[in-house]
C-alpha cells in the first residue's frame, strides 16, 4: 500500500521538534540547498542523454526508408526482366519453340499409346463392372479399381478433346467415335454408383458396409476434383494465369463435373420414396394392411443408426437425411390414404396409428426437428372430423335408403306382414338393421378410446333416429288422413301396418336402452351425461311414435263409430245404441290384443278408456234436453255395458276409478233439486268446479224448469265462491271435455 504524501508542514515538523532546534535552521537550509543542486544536475544529464538517443533513432529510420525504396526499385527491374526474357536472352524464342515441339512430340506419343491401350482397358473395366453390378448388395471388390482406371481414361479423354478443339472436324469426329465406348462405360459406372446409393440399407444388411465406405471415398475424391475445377474456372475469369496455371485451367475446362455427393443423397431419397410407393401399391386397396405392414420402417431406422451412420463422414449428416426422407415419404402415402376417402374404420385406425408413430419416434430418440413438417401438417385431429363426416354420411345414406324402402312398403301395403316369435306383427327387420349399423359405428368409435368421439357418434345417431321418427309420425298422420277423407283410394291393411310399426318402435326403444346401458361404463361422467341425454331423447322419440300409432289405432275405432257416436244423447240413443259401440270396440281390440305388444296394448287400453269416456262426456256436455228418468236409466245401462267391455282388459279396481266420473255425474242428474248440490260437491271435490259443464248438465235436465235451474246454479256458484274451490293439482278427464257455446247448444235444442 503506497505511503500517504507528506506535507511541507509535516516535513518541517520533523526537523523542528523543540525550541532549541530553531538555532539549527541555517544548517538545515544549507543542507537542503545542496541536495537540490545535486538533483538538478542529475536531471539535466538525463535529459541530455534522452535527446541524443532520439536523434540517433530518427537518423536510422531515415536510412531504413532509403534502403527500402532502393530494394523496391531493384525488384521492379527484376520483375521486368523475368517477364520478358527475350530482352536478356537473344535465343529465347528458339528455345521456347523447341521446348513446345518436344512437349508436343511427347504428348502425341503418349496420346497414341493411350488410344491403343484404351480398348483393352475398357474391356477389362467392363468385365469388372459387370461382375460387381451382378450383385448390387456387394461385396463389390473391384469398385476402387474400376474408378481408378476410369479416372485415368477420363482425364486422358478430357485432355485430348480439349487439345483437339483447333483440329479439323474430321479429326474431332474420329476422336469422338473412339471415345464413345469410354463414354458408355462411364455412364454405366455412374449408374452403378447411383444404384449402390439406392441400396445402402440392403448392402449393410448383407454385412458389406465396406462397399459404402468405398463409395463415399470415391464421392469425396471426385468432389475435391469438382471443387478444384470449379475454382480454377472462377479464377480464370477473374485474372491472367501463368503457364502452369494455364495448363491446369485447360484440364479444368475439359472436366465433366460429377456431383457424386448430391447424386448419392438424391439416390438415397429416391430409393426411400420408391420403397414407400411399393409398400402402398402392395396394399393400395387395404389401407389398414398398409398401416399394419409398415413396421419395417422402425427396423430400418434402428439399422440406419447402428450400421449406416458409421459408414458416412459426419458432414453428410446421413441420419438426418434418412429420417427426413422417411418422414416425407410416409407423409405422402398418409395423405394419399386420406385423399382416397377411406371408410370410417380406416380414418379411426389412422388417427390411432399417428399417435403411436409419435410415441415410437420418441422412444427411438428421433429429434423432433427431423419430423417437420408433421404428418398431415399436424392436422391429424381433422381425421376425427373426417371420420365423423363419414359416419354422418353413412348413417344418412343407410337411414335414407332404409326409410325409402320401409315407407314405400308402409304406404303400398302390398306384402303381408311377418309375425315374430311372440306372435306379434313385425316389419321387415327395420329396427334391427338400423341398430346393427349404429352399433357397428359405435364399436369403431369405442376403439378410439376417446369419449368425445363416442359422444359425437351417439349424437349423430340420435339425429338420424329423430329424423326417422319424424318421418314415421308424418306418414302415419298422412295415411290416417287419407283413410278418413278418401277411404276408397287407400290401400287396405293400415291397421295391421300401424300395429307392426308400433311394435317396431318399442323394439327400437329397447335397442336404444340396451345401447345406453352398454356405453355408460365406457366413458367419463362428462360424456356419460351427454350420451344419456341423446339416447334417452331417442328412446322418448321411439315411444312417442309408438304412442302415435296406438292413438291412431284408437282414432280408427272412433272414426268407424262416428255415425253411432253422433247419436249419443240424441233421440235414437234412448233405444240403446251403445251395444253397437261396444261390439265394434271389442272386434278391434281382439285384433289389437293378438298382434300388438302387451305393453303397448296395456297403454292403448288406458287411452281407449279415456277416449271412450271423453266421447261420452263431450256428447253429454253438449246434449239437448234429457228425458229424466229415462236418460239416467239409459246412462246406467251404457255404463254397465262399457264397464263389462273394458273389464276384459283392466282390473275391477282400475275400472271403478275410470268410471267414477260417470257415477258422480249420474248422481247430479238423479238428485232432486233440493239435494243436487250434495251430489255436485262430491263431483267438484274430485274434478274441480267445472261450472260451465255442470250448468249445461243442469240445464239439460228435462225435470227442471228455468227457475229451478237458476236456483240450483246459484247455490252451487255461491258455495264454490265461499269455499274458494279450485281445480285439483292433477288435471282429470274433465279438463278435456269440450263445452259448446250457448248459441250452438240452442241450435241443437
Amino acid at each position: 500500500m503506497a505511503a500517504a504524501p507528506v506535507s511541507a508542514a509535516q516535513a518541517i515538523g520533523e526537523y523542528l521538534q523543540s525550541p532549541d532546534d530553531l538555532v539549527k535552521v541555517s544548517a538545515y537550509r544549507k543542507k537542503l540547498e545542496k541536495e537540490k543542486a545535486s538533483i538538478d544536475a542529475r536531471l539535466k544529464s538525463g535529459v541530455k542523454e534522452q535527446l541524443q538517443a532520439t536523434r540517433e533513432g530518427l537518423r536510422k529510420l531515415l536510412s531504413t526508408r532509403a534502403n527500402v525504396q532502393a530494394i523496391k526499385d531493384e525488384m521492379v527491374i527484376i520483375d521486368r526482366e523475368c517477364s520478358d526474357p527475350q530482352t536478356q536472352v537473344a535465343t529465347f524464342d528458339q528455345i521456347s519453340r523447341v521446348s513446345m515441339v518436344h512437349r508436343n512430340f511427347v504428348q502425341t506419343e503418349e496420346m497414341v499409346n493411350n488410344l491403343l491401350d484404351m480398348e483393352s482397358k475398357l474391356s477389362e473395366i467392363g468385365y469388372m463392372l459387370d461382375d460387381d453390378s451382378a450383385n448390387i448388395t456387394g461385396p463389390a471388390p473391384n469398385l476402387l479399381v474400376i474408378h481408378y482406371y476410369l479416372k485415368q481414361l477420363e482425364a486422358f479423354r478430357n485432355q485430348t478433346m480439349h487439345q483437339a478443339k483447333k483440329a479439323s472436324s474430321d479429326a474431332r469426329i474420329y476422336l469422338v467415335r473412339r471415345f464413345e465406348r469410354l463414354h458408355t462405360v462411364i455412364e454405366q459406372f455412374d449408374q452403378y454408383i447411383i444404384d449402390l446409393a439406392g441400396n445402402v440399407l440392403d448392402i449393410v444388411r448383407e454385412g458389406n458396409g465396406h462397399v459404402i465406405v468405398r463409395l463415399i471415398k470415391i464421392a469425396e475424391m471426385e468432389g475435391r476434383e469438382d471443387e478444384k475445377a470449379i475454382a480454377i474456372r472462377l479464377v480464370k475469369k477473374a485474372a491472367k494465369l501463368d503457364a502452369a496455371s494455364k495448363f491446369k485451367s485447360m484440364l479444368a475446362n475439359a472436366r465433366v463435373i460429377k456431383h457424386y455427393r448430391s447424386k448419392i443423397t438424391k439416390a438415397i431419397a429416391d430409393s426411400i420414396k420408391a420403397k414407400f410407393e411399393r409398400a402402398y401399391k402392395q396394399d393400395e386397396n387395404d389401407p389398414m394392411a398398409f398401416l399394419e405392414n409398415i413396421q419395417w420402417m422402425y427396423a430400418d431406422i434402428i439399422r440406419i443408426q447402428s450400421d449406416v451412420v458409421p459408414c458416412f463422414p459426419a458432414e453428410y449428416d446421413i441420419y438426418s437425411l434418412y429420417i427426413r426422407e422417411y418422414h416425407k415419404a410416409l407423409n405422402v402415402q398418409i395423405n394419399r390414404i386420406v385423399a382416397s376417402e377411406p371408410g370410417a374404420n380406416v380414418l379411426l385406425a389412422l388417427f390411432e396409428w399417428l399417435k403411436q408413430y409419435k410415441k415410437d419416434m420418441r422412444e427411438l430418440e428421433v429429434p423432433p426437428d427431423l419430423l417437420e413438417p408433421p404428418l398431415l401438417d399436424g392436422k391429424e385431429q381433422s381425421l376425427i372430423e373426417d371420420y365423423l363426416q363419414v359416419i354422418i354420411k353413412k348413417l344418412d345414406e343407410w337411414s335414407s335408403n332404409m326409410m325409402k324402402t320401409e315407407l314405400e312398403e308402409f304406404v303400398s301395403r302390398q306384402d303381408p306382414l311377418e309375425v315374430d316369435a311372440d306372435g306379434q306383427y313385425a316389419t321387415q327387420g327395420g329396427a334391427g338393421i338400423l341398430f346393427q349399423m349404429v352399433n357397428q359405428q359405435i364399436d369403431l368409435a369405442t376403439e378410439s378410446g376417446q369419449g368425445a368421439i363416442l359422444a359425437r357418434v351417439v349424437a349423430e345417431s340420435n339425429r338420424v333416429m329423430r329424423g326417422m321418427q319424424e318421418q314415421w309420425v308424418k306418414t302415419v298422420e298422412q295415411e290416417y288422413k287419407k283413410q278418413v277423407e278418401k277411404p276408397e283410394e287407400i290401400a287396405p291393411g293400415l291397421v295391421e301396418y300401424v300395429i307392426a310399426l308400433a311394435n317396431d318402435m318399442l323394439k327400437s326403444a329397447d335397442y336404444a336402452e340396451a345401447l345406453l346401458a352398454r356405453l355408460e361404463p365406457l366413458v367419463s361422467e362428462k360424456y356419460r351425461v351427454q350420451m344419456n341425454e341423446k339416447l334417452n331423447d331417442a328412446i322418448d322419440g321411439y315411444l312417442d311414435v309408438a304412442k302415435k300409432c296406438t292413438q291412431t289405432l284408437i282414432d280408427m275405432i272412433f272414426n268407424d263409430l262416428k255415425p253411432v257416436t253422433k247419436n249419443l244423447f240424441q233421440p235414437p240413443w234412448y233405444d240403446g245404441i251403445l251395444a253397437q259401440i261396444v261390439e265394434t270396440i271389442r272386434d278391434y281390440m281382439d285384433d289389437y290384443k293378438e298382434f300388438l305388444n302387451p305393453s303397448l296394448f296395456e297403454l292403448l287400453v288406458e287411452d281407449l278408456i279415456d277416449a271412450f269416456l271423453l266421447v261420452y262426456l263431450n256428447a253429454l256436455a253438449n246434449s239437448p234436453k234429457l228425458k229424466i228418468p229415462a236418460a239416467t236409466e239409459r246412462i246406467k245401462d251404457d255404463v254397465d255395458d262399457a264397464f263389462r267391455l273394458f273389464l276384459n282388459y283392466k282390473s275391477q279396481k282400475d275400472m271403478e276409478e275410470y268410471f267414477e266420473v260417470l257415477d258422480l255425474i249420474l248422481g247430479i242428474l238423479e238428485a232432486s233439486k233440493e239435494i243436487v248440490f250434495l251430489s255436485y260437491w262430491s263431483f267438484a271435490k274430485k274434478h274441480g268446479p267445472n261450472l260451465a259443464f255442470v250448468e249445461g248438465l243442469i240445464k239439460a235436465r228435462g225435470d227442471l224448469d228455468r227457475s229451478g235451474v237458476s236456483e240450483v246454479m246459484d247455490t252451487i256458484k255461491r258455495k264454490v265462491k265461499d269455499e274458494n274451490l279450485a281445480d285439483p293439482p292433477e288435471p282429470t278427464i274433465m279438463k278435456k271435455v269440450a263445452i259448446q257455446n250457448a248459441f250452438s247448444r240452442f241450435l241443437r235444442t
